[in-house]
């Protein structure tokens, strides 16, 4: 049987790649550390040949933001070009009043604190020392522009030439890529942001010499940087540990656990949610707390919910996988234990049937990561759908494929299914897109103002909600913008940053019920029950050599997931090589990478899916100890 390979990369992306390896080296010691702050990633950004304006940087560094991977740099990169030395003498031009290849201070000035991003009178004139290279006050911006582009090309022909100097370097893995020579020095981009603020900006953050940024890069590392008390013979030598698992496809096999019968029979509940996938590459979730009365036979199921498309527009988060853990509640969240876990499919249901005693339980939904991924909220070309319109009168409204998508969001927030809005599922939404909540006196001005039953918000009552908030911005859509994305909907009003669910409860001799639990401590609750799941249904095989790393692999009917617990005092980075599987897509995106796991602590190391179900998939993973540094 033949399995899809993977495709190699081109030359050009394998270029690109090696300009992102060597901007980002030049600023850390290795791949696996985070951006950390607005300014290393502005830092980094230089080092690949940007000038990244304000606002540039405030897209991506976002408030919630608190940090960035290697990924998330080459993704950036691959949305934001160098900006050209044409496009500067542009922008340039447009100040030059004159056209005599001059720019006055004042005319700099005037430019620079009135137009685009504004800057300070401070700003210009420090920016107007560095490039007044006459003393004459003013600015041959001509010169200055060549020596801009030079500069920013000096720092990414340094950061290549380190990294092809450095042989150690060499051996890093950057995510699915492993480095390469690069074919030429520095690759032209083809675009660039509007020239006026590319011009201000550009000038502002003129990018460091090489020496000097290298310099100050390695004296950070030499601060976080930490000697082993290893001997030096025993941090050489590699020790690794070697799994393979082939898993037959799903299209052979029926599920292990069967409805049971008589189930329409049964008391049941049900409660809807939503994965979202943050701008970290997490996901995120409403957790539940089930109260059981009594001591009964329960069958737990969870699946995608498929929202009310039509056959031409089908939901494409239904293959998104989908798992529920129950843990009995203990006195407080970390004493609770694990009791199952939905191990069983049956087609887009996963499912677990056990006896539950009388009690409170918490449900904690889960989803890989192996199919949910970050794509792109641009639209192909560059230009939103519309979201409000004036009619023939001149009032606003919302466009059909607005109120098509509202129908949506309203159909997901309505986490009890009964077609209405309680505060408290209206202050889970808003808690997702604003990051605030409604309070009572607010809920009873909505009441007055808004469709409403029961004290409940009707579907109508949310459009005209929203349908005010676009008029108050006189059809401004930013606002809308922002709630649709932070639901996770693209600029086509696609929903692909988001997988919506739903949990069924069915209990044999009592009534279940469930309520949605706030997301306080979460993700520690539901890394605990997953760490526990993985443990207790496979033993540990030490690594080769190592008397206190260890890898858990967890075998399920349709997943695979990996484990490493480090038992001794210090951290240590395990190298892992997914290269020769087959058919199989991993929850970290990639073929290799390193994973660092600090010492005395269990860390998820990954999640394995087939990426085409009906065929057989090989799970082939060696795990290696990287030596310290």
């Amino acid at each position: 049987m033949s399995f899809p390979e993977s495709p190699r990369p081109s030359e050009e992306e394998e270029a690109f790649y090696v300009q992102c390896r060597a901007a980002y080296l030049a600023v850390f010691k290795s791949s696996l550390t985070n951006i950390a702050s607005k300014q290393q990633l502005c830092r980094a950004l230089q080092q690949a040949g940007r000038n990244p304006a304000h606002a540039t940087l405030n897209k991506y560094w976002t408030p919630r933001t608190s940090k960035l991977n290697f990924d998330d740099f080459c993704e950036i990169l691959k949305n934001e070009k160098k900006t050209e030395e044409s496009e500067l003498m542009r922008a340039f031009k447009k100040m030059d009043l004159n056209s005599d290849g001059f720019v006055s201070h004042s005319e700099l000035e005037k430019a620079l604190t009135t137009r685009g991003e504004k800057m300070t009178t401070e700003e210009v004139n420090a920016i107007f020392s560095l490039a007044d290279i006459n003393k004459d006050g003013k600015l041959d911006y001509a010169e200055f522009c060549r020596l801009l582009v030079s500069t920013v090309e000096q720092c990414q022909v340094a950061a290549l030439e380190r990294l092809e100097a450095n042989a150690k370097l060499k051996r890093q893995n950057f995510g699915s890529r492993s480095y390469s020579p690069p074919k030429s020095s520095v690759s032209s981009a083809s675009s660039s942001s509007s020239a006026a603020a590319a011009a201000a900006q550009a000038a502002a953050t003129l990018p460091q010499p090489p020496e000097t940024l290298r310099a100050e890069s390695d004296t950070t590392l030499k601060k976080d940087s930490r000697s082993s008390s290893r001997p030096s013979s025993a941090r050489s030598r590699r020790s690794s540990l070697s799994n393979s698992i082939t898993m037959t496809s799903s299209s052979s096999k029926a599920s292990k656990i069967p409805e049971p019968s008589g189930l329409q029979e049964w008391h049941h509940s049900y409660m809807k949610g939503c994965f979202f996938l943050e701008d970290d590459g997490s996901i995120s979730c409403l957790q539940y707390q089930l109260h059981v009365p009594q001591t009964t036979n329960v069958y737990l199921t969870i699946r995608p919910l498929s929202l009310s498309h039509g056959p031409d527009k089908p939901s494409s988060w239904m293959t998104v996988d989908t798992a529920l853990f129950a843990m009995a509640a203990g006195e407080t969240k970390e004493d609770s234990t694990l009791v199952g876990f939905t191990e069983s499919k049956d087609k887009e249901k996963y499912v677990w049937k056990g006896e539950l005693h009388a009690g409170t339980y918490y449900l904690l939904p889960f989803s890989s990561g192996c199919k949910l991924k970050k794509r792109s909220k641009k639209s192909p070309s560059n230009r939103p759908i519309e979201l409000v319109y004036r009619t023939d009168s001149g009032e606003l409204d919302l466009t059909r494929e607005l109120r098509e998508v509202l129908s949506d969001i309203f159909e997901v927030i309505d986490l009890d299914g009964n077609g209405l809005l309680s505060l408290e599922e209206y202050n889970f939404f808003e808690l997702r897109t604003s990051g605030e909540k409604c309070d009572k006196d607010a809920w009873a001005v909505c009441k007055e103002n808004f469709d409403m039953r029961k004290n409940q918000l009707t579907q109508q009552g949310f459009m005209e909600l929203n349908l005010m908030e676009a008029t108050e911005k006189d059809g401004d859509p930013a606002d809308l913008w922002v709630i649709l994305e932070a639901m996770g909907f693209n600029h086509m009003l696609e929903l692909v940053d988001a997988c919506p669910f739903r949990i069924d409860v069915h209990c044999e001799g009592t009534q279940p019920s469930i309520q949605p639990l706030s997301m306080d401590s979460g993700p520690k609750l539901q890394n605990q029950a997953l760490q526990k799941s993985i443990t207790a249904r496979t033993g540990a095989k030490a690594l080769r050599g190592q008397d206190n790393v260890f890898i858990y692999t967890y075998r399920g009917e349709h997943r695979i997931s990996s484990l490493i617990a480090n038992k001794s005092n210090q951290k240590v980075t395990v190298h892992v090589n997914n290269e020769q599987s087959r058919n199989c897509c991993s929850s970290r995106g990639m073929s290799v990478f390193a994973v660092e796991v600090p010492g005395r602590t269990k860390m998820v190391c990954q999640h394995i899916l087939p990426i085409n179900e009906r065929q057989d998939w090989t799970y082939n993973c060696v795990e290696t100890i990287l030596p310290c540094a």
